[in-house]
């Protein structure tokens, strides 16, 4: 699908600034949402929204459908009746800069419990039960699977007992009777969670913005699909994976990536003519109006490391069917908004993928200026207008943290003197140079981190692949949205014609 000449900026709905230790779906995404549009920006990029799991990671979520219930407002459910003012009157005093996921979790699960009590005394159901019927496939499943995952302090589910470990059909039913109101409880908040959502993204469709949402390639070991759905994985019969994913040493690391994700058995999902991967693209569909699949690389081939190992050294590259995947989703939802992450070893095979079905990768400025002049690709390289540019991701430092701490003093003169050549208007700032760069590119989409449009450094950075802790957590603060960067950066779209 051919995009139109945009841009627009990055940022994780859980960095929004929110009063209640994490952004929320409430009054601070609204305000964002005004800040784009006076920006003149036509999109909003998001991680994955799922309920985060140990780490706090949106690539490894709980469930690939699911959303994270963290995510709510409890402003909202005060304006319902589901909550009063009082509920929210607390002396806990949360972290302005950084999300605290225990202490958000303590303070909000309790909230979200009273809410379901009061929706479950007065609320009105039709709604509710429509959601559970529109969602059943995955929802029954999902609701279940964190009902259990409590009564086993919240073990992985290969920790479970044996019976339910396996989901055998008595030990299913006995649990689905005995957790029948942690179920409906764990449901209500995935219908809250979706009905904020919706308003939300329709509120920024109103102003003109596209959301971009994000389909990681793999699902976490400790999930409902996973457990759900353990034909589709490489597991033994007792339920541990054989092979796990990761990525060999490369850029980020020196070991490569363990991720630990288990991996998809492809012949099986060839048998139901992989339904289970058009599922998953249409449920992205109904939350954002544009794909971005991540880690495309793995669906020409994927680093496959024995179970058990410690580091990613010792996995070895398998071939993944994506063109006939790929094929089967468009023959069935018909030529669909995607953009892949095409960044790390990129073989014939995977340019052919993305050839084939006209899909726009991505190019990453930082990395243009990093290291060996002859392999980086500056923007006057790029082969084509169908690529999606990006000052920084969600993994990459923020671009003054980039810049101070990471670039050598050759990347630096380098960058100096590329800009002084190829840029007609600079700015006194190396960040927002970069975005002009990004901006003035002939790349069909730009994009920037909040934290790159703030000129934050490496305080702000939201994620080091590889490094376990203290990732996912960065947070804005409401004043930092002022208006004179707003008109710089609807100043800076203008002229570049986005």
């Amino acid at each position: 699908m051919k995009f139109e000449r945009m841009s627009g900026v990055f940022l994780h709905p859980t960095s929004l600034a929110g009063r209640y230790g994490i952004g929320s779906l409430g009054a601070e995404a609204y305000q964002f949402i005004d800040f784009l549009a006076g920006a003149g920006q036509k999109l909003w990029q998001i991680c994955p929204l799922g309920p985060t799991g140990y780490g706090d990671s949106p690539y490894q979520c709980f469930s690939a459908f699911a959303g994270n219930p963290m995510l709510i407002s409890l402003e909202r459910l005060v304006e319902e009746g589901l909550l009063s003012e009082g509920d929210l009157a607390v002396e806990i005093e949360f972290d302005k800069d950084i999300v605290e996921y225990g202490k958000v979790i303590d303070f909000k699960m309790p909230l979200l419990k009273k809410a379901f009590n009061k929706f479950s005394s007065i609320g009105e159901k039709t709604a509710f039960r429509a959601f559970c019927e529109q969602n059943a496939e995955w929802l029954d499943d999902y609701a279940l699977f964190r009902a259990v995952k409590s009564t086993f302090n919240e073990r992985p589910w290969n920790e479970w007992d044996e019976d339910i470990k396996l989901r055998e059909e008595a030990a299913v039913a006995k649990y689905k009777e005995e957790l029948a109101e942690e179920i409906e409880f764990r449901s209500f908040i995935q219908y809250l969670f979706f009905k904020q959502w919706t308003d939300v993204r329709e509120y920024a469709n109103q102003k003109g913005i596209k959301i971009v949402g994000d389909i990681p390639i793999f699902v976490a070991m400790d999930s409902a699909d996973a457990w759900a759905n353990p034909e589709v994985f490489y597991f033994d019969e007792d339920m541990k994976p054989t092979k796990v994913a990761g990525v060999p040493p490369d850029y980020f690391s020196e070991t490569g990536q363990l991720w630990g994700n288990p991996l998809y058995n492809w012949d099986k999902l060839r048998e139901s003519n992989y339904q289970w991967w058009v599922k998953r693209i249409e449920a992205l569909l109904e939350v954002a109006d544009i794909v971005r699949i991540d880690h495309f690389r793995g669906f020409a081939a994927y680093w496959a490391v024995p179970y058990g190992e410690k580091t990613a050294i010792n996995g070895e590259w398998e071939k993944a069917p994506g063109m006939e995947l790929f094929k089967t989703i468009k023959d069935e939802l018909g030529e669909l908004p995607i953009i892949v992450e095409d960044l790390g070893l990129i073989t014939e095979d995977v340019e052919k993928l993305k050839k084939t079905f006209d899909f726009p990768g991505m190019e990453i400025l930082q990395f243009a200026f990093d290291g060996e002049e002859d392999n980086n690709v500056t923007p006057e390289r790029y082969t084509t207008d169908n690529c999606v540019v990006y000052t920084g991701t969600h993994d990459n430092n923020t671009t003054l943290g980039w810049y101070t701490e990471d670039a050598s003093k050759a990347d630096q003169k380098r960058l100096e003197k590329y800009l002084d050549k190829h840029l007609d208007y600079r700015h006194d700032s190396i960040v927002w140079d970069l975005i002009e760069l990004a901006w003035s590119s002939r790349a069909v989409i730009a994009l920037v981190t909040l934290q790159d449009v703030l000129e934050l450094g490496s305080e702000a950075r939201f994620n080091i692949p590889g490094v376990l802790g203290g990732n996912w957590d960065w947070k804005y603060r409401s004043e930092m949205l002022t208006e004179e960067r707003m008109l710089d950066l609807k100043e800076m779209t203008e002229r570049n014609d986005r």
